[in-house]
């Protein structure tokens, strides 16, 4: 019997199957918990749009069929399916072409299911994991080029490959580095300084100057409490603080501690008022400065926008202008990550870890890698395990592994008052450190970055961020994403950016772009002709670290706390 009548045969079976699938798979997530205080909604698709995905499905499944049987197929364009071994096993390929179909279809079917926009977002999440995990590359007995290697390597490659899971066991993450050729503060972390303060909460880390004079406003850089400070400073070529202090800023660093359990109590209140108002004031008092300048990263630069909207209610200014990379300020759009976010899942967090315990590193580092599987999760499963490879050394990505803690009333607070409420940019609305903040009243100079391609503040969100602060702004859009857009020293001459002219900032990002003019290579340089302009009169660099007799060297950078593993 020719391959036409099989297929003929079996359609109206198959067809049957598919519609059945597809109607038991809704039922599955309609039964599944997906976070909503509300009862769930019935998840249905219109007939006939079924009908045609059915329909559409059923020719592409044929055309498959009968290239795989004929002339044998292709996964072109996936960088999963690019290797030798796929192309040229016909098995394997059309494997990889009826996955494809398949997650494709997948895709198409949640698209039209008749729901809610935050119901579909969760159903295309779920079903993208789900077809991440199930690419027949991640498994040896369909991934020719694993086989290919355990035969060239005699079992070699399986063997290593079952070393390095038990390995990534132990440690409690997939390694996505070979993270024994780096040692913070020898090969990262470097940048020459000393620790001149430290309280519960961080450690305040003064570098020495690079040039003969420096600006009479001393600068201070908030990073993520989630991660570790040195994303800022990873190696002398690409250390945003290095290209700072070489601009002639006399440049300060909060570095985090990573919490353990005698920090489980500690509040969003405490990290404001302890650590981002003591590290302004402290910089304030080393450099005898009346003001200072000061940068936010990431959730860094939600704090430093509470802390100078605190700074506002008491009519105080020690902050000349504001530096916020990718940065969320208005909540409105927190893309992926909204899936996560309704009113039941962040009173199961207040219930669990409002009042006490920890957020642990190791789940929010493992959270973000899955908003990306198949580049941080599966890619690393395939090179580290089925062919047993040791992945090759990038600083980048150690740095993501080191994983730090978070308080849970710190984590259970942000959550409820910034991802679901969306309070800093309403008047008024929040109360942090015993003052009611609004960003109307955080008057001053102020300069925007956001990343074009990043998943964690989007563009859109970065760019909203003109609209909630009232002073002078400069917005500027890098390529790339969250992290390599921010580190993206000069001289790589890599990526690029845009910039209007004109300065306008109107309402929607769409808007702005449409007079953005795009320059090649770093935004580096923009922003630090731009800080200059904040930073004063230039004064003889201190020859020594701190102050006498309050603030004195304690140690050398890059000091305890951030070598202190979750």
């Amino acid at each position: 019997m020719n391959s036409e009548a099989i297929w003929g045969e079996g359609a109206q079976q198959f067809q049957q199957m598919f519609a059945n699938g597809w109607s038991q798979a809704l039922d599955s997530f309609q039964k599944m918990d997906l976070g909503s205080a509300k009862a769930p909604m019935p998840l249905r698709l219109a007939p006939e749009k079924l009908q045609a995905l059915q329909a559409q499905y059923l020719q592409e499944a044929s055309d498959l069929w009968q290239k795989g049987l004929q002339q044998g197929t292709s996964a072109a364009g996936d960088k999963r399916f690019s290797g030798e071994g796929w192309a040229q096993n016909p098995v394997a390929a059309f494997s990889a072409a009826a996955y494809l179909l398949n997650a494709r279809t997948l895709m198409q079917l949640a698209e039209a299911v008749e729901a809610d926009e935050k119901t579909r977002a969760r159903i295309r999440f779920g079903v993208e994991q789900w077809m991440a995990a199930m690419a027949p590359s991640n498994f040896l007995a369909f991934n020719p080029d694993a086989q290919k290697k355990a035969l060239e390597t005699q079992g070699e490659s399986i063997a290593k490959g079952i070393a390095n899971l038990l390995h990534d066991l132990r440690q409690g993450h997939v390694s996505m580095t070979d993270e024994s050729l780096f040692e913070v503060g020898r090969n990262v972390a470097t940048t020459e300084g000393a620790v001149v303060f430290e309280n519960d909460l961080f450690q305040l880390i003064e570098y020495k100057p690079l040039t003969a004079k420096v600006y009479e406003r001393p600068f201070l850089m908030v990073p993520p409490c989630i991660n570790k400070f040195y994303i800022l400073d990873l190696q002398p070529e690409n250390s945003l603080v290095r290209y700072a202090i070489e601009q002639g800023h006399r440049t300060f660093v909060v570095s985090w501690r990573n919490p353990d359990a005698s920090l489980g109590h500690r509040t969003w209140d405490d990290y404001i008022d302890e650590a981002v108002l003591t590290a302004i004031a402290t910089v304030q008092k080393i450099a005898g400065a009346e003001q200072i300048n000061a940068l936010g990263f990431c959730v860094g630069g939600t704090m430093l926008a509470n802390a100078l909207a605190v700074l506002a209610a008491r009519g105080e200014e020690p902050v000349a202008s504001a530096t916020f990379l990718t940065t969320l300020i208005d909540f409105a759009d927190t893309g992926i990550l909204d899936v996560f976010i309704d009113e039941a899942f962040v009173r199961f967090r207040e219930m669990q870890l409002g009042q006490g315990g920890l957020m642990k590193g190791q789940d929010l580092a493992s959270t973000f890698s899955f908003l990306r599987p198949n580049d941080l999760v599966w890619n690393y499963v395939v090179g580290n395990y089925l062919k047993g490879e040791t992945p090759p050394p990038f600083d980048l990505l150690y740095w993501n592994s080191d994983s730090t803690n978070l308080p849970g009333p710190y984590y259970a607070w942000y959550l409820r008052n910034f991802y679901l409420e969306n309070k800093l940019v309403q008047p008024d609305a929040l109360t942090v450190c015993g003052e009611k903040i609004d960003l109307g009243r955080v008057d001053l100079p102020v300069y925007i970055y956001g990343s074009r391609e990043d998943h964690i503040v989007p563009i859109t969100a970065a760019y909203a961020s003109t609209q909630a602060l009232p002073g002078d702004k400069r917005f500027v859009m890098g390529a790339s994403g969250h992290i390599a857009g921010v580190i993206n020293p000069p001289a790589k001459g890599k990526r690029s950016h845009w910039i209007r002219a004109d300065g306008e900032l109107p309402p929607t990002l769409d808007e702005w772009l449409t007079g953005a003019t795009e320059h090649k290579g770093s935004w580096w340089p923009d922003w630090a002709a731009w800080l200059q302009a904040h930073a004063g009169k230039q004064i003889a660099a201190p020859k020594a670290y701190g102050k006498a007799p309050r603030f004195k060297a304690i140690e050398p950078a890059p000091g305890r706390y951030v070598k202190q593993k979750a």
